[in-house]
């Protein structure tokens, strides 16, 4: 009886057998990703040594500040996120919500090194949006990440697996490049600083002055506003009826020179901070700065530098690094074009305008270039609402939603530094970090109480919107 019974259970087993192979090659073909590793099972190094590398060379770029170096952050940002969501099972896509972006799919059932995928994406694109020959400091350190990773990446992943993980980033970066180029006031906005490239817009500054409270040039400077035009830039978590913040009444805050206004409190509260001598005015005034080509990266990719620290700290994986910048550019972009739309449109004064006018005609801000030997510098633009405050609220937002809202740090971005006060200071959460960042504009004497405050609600609610975005499944 056993003889006659052997014979079924063996087809029986290979049977099983070949139902359980190709129920996994079924599987195999359904899920594109099954044969990498997740991208959460590699360490944060490429991310980290690349946005690292953007702001050594962002702090030579001219241009870039205050509105196209967080473009370009967004827009990397998103390639590396989108091109790892295969090796992200817990992500969603989001490249079906901005119109004319098509980007490459990986091929079906083949594996993926997603270390090397995220460095090809940046080795790609870096080029494209900094044309400029940075220092040669910088330059042999931009040539040195690319040849160490392209080393150590293709000893860890195999030449076949590399070179196809190579080429889907490298499309993925071009893809996106494509789809930038497609918007007229972002593409090479740094060209044309006080115009537009692009289009050949202009903008004339006396055109939209209409007397006391209304912008005007101050000096030291270029006599002309920054970013006129960058309100109109493409944004990726808000529309354009959120891109106005509230207006200065809401601050009670009409033109007056009478002793007992607001306007004239405010200018006040700016004119005696900004004489205080204390250490604590300088240090946090100089601490946040971050206005001076040359001398540092500018105020929004330093929220890039906050976040790699955090991320180094934590020994962040690979999926968290690319959630992580991929928000904070994405928020610091909406936060920038939001920002400068409003700037335009409210035009106010900077205080040093109306302190010199009303109060002391002595008057200077203490924003000082150590490279220039210029005093009293002001931030070319109008002042409502401070884009310090609006960009560093939004990244805040990003931030904390990745790594909690009570997360207690040491921000050390200019540790050693002797140009100005770099000391290191510590927060117990990325929103007291935002809102330092925001009054070391009044402390510095360039903003008005008002501008920081909106800065910070402005900035916290675009932050909110990009989180918003359906980033998990």
């Amino acid at each position: 009886m056993a003889k006659r019974h052997f014979l079924p259970k063996i087809l029986g087993c290979f049977l099983l057998a070949a139902l359980l192979v190709w129920s996994c090659k079924t599987d195999l073909k359904d899920d594109p990703g099954s044969a990498s590793k997740l991208a959460a099972t590699y360490d944060a190094e490429a991310s980290l040594k690349w946005n690292k590398l953007f702001l050594e060379v962002e702090r030579y770029a001219a241009g870039y500040r205050p509105g196209p170096a967080p473009r370009s952050l967004a827009l990397m940002g998103l390639a590396t996120y989108e091109a790892c969501i295969t090796g992200m099972p817990d992500y969603n896509s989001l490249k079906g919500r901005y119109s004319g972006l098509v980007l490459p799919e990986v091929e079906t059932g083949k594996e993926y090194h997603w270390p090397t995928v995220v460095h090809a994406i940046y080795a790609n694109m870096m080029p494209k949006f900094f044309t400029f020959d940075p220092p040669s400091d910088v330059k042999n350190h931009w040539n040195s990440v690319v040849t160490e990773l392209d080393v150590k990446y293709l000893a860890a992943a195999g030449q076949e697996v590399f070179d196809r993980s190579k080429a889907y980033g490298e499309s993925v970066g071009e893809a996106m490049w494509a789809w930038a180029v497609t918007d007229p006031y972002g593409h090479d906005a740094y060209k044309d600083p006080f115009g537009n490239f692009t289009t050949g817009e202009t903008y004339d500054w006396t055109a939209h002055y209409d007397g006391p409270g209304d912008w005007e040039p101050t000096y030291p400077g270029p006599g002309k506003g920054m970013g006129p035009f960058f309100g109109k830039v493409r944004t990726f978590a808000i529309t354009d009826d959120q891109k106005l913040s509230l207006p200065p009444s809401v601050y009670f805050m009409n033109y007056s020179e009478e002793v007992n206004s607001e306007y004239y409190s405010q200018a006040l509260q700016t004119y005696t901070k900004n004489a205080e001598t204390s250490y604590d005015v300088e240090w946090i005034g100089e601490f946040w700065s971050d206005d001076l080509i040359n001398l540092t990266f500018s105020p929004g990719p330093r929220w890039i530098a906050i976040a790699r620290q955090v991320i180094e700290h934590e020994s962040s994986n690979l999926q968290t690094a690319v959630e992580t910048f991929a928000k904070i550019g994405m928020a610091l972009n909406d936060a920038a074009v939001a920002c400068w739309n409003s700037k335009y449109i409210y035009n106010v004064e900077r205080p040093d305008t109306y302190i010199r006018k009303v109060i002391d005609p002595n008057y200077k801000p203490n924003l000082y270039n150590p490279l220039t030997g210029d005093e009293g510098v002001t931030p070319s633009f109008p002042a409502y609402p401070s884009g310090h405050s609006t960009m560093g609220a939004s990244a805040a937002e990003a931030l904390a939603s990745v790594f909690g809202y009570s997360y207690a740090m040491t921000d050390r971005c200019h540790e050693g530094r002797n140009e100005f006060e770099g000391v290191p200071r510590s927060f117990t959460s990325f929103e007291q970090m935002a809102e330092e960042n925001a009054w070391s504009r009044v402390l510095l004497g360039v903003h008005w109480r008002m501008d920081a405050d909106e800065g910070v609600r402005f900035g916290k609610e675009i932050g909110q919107k990009v989180n918003a975005l359906p980033w998990r499944k």
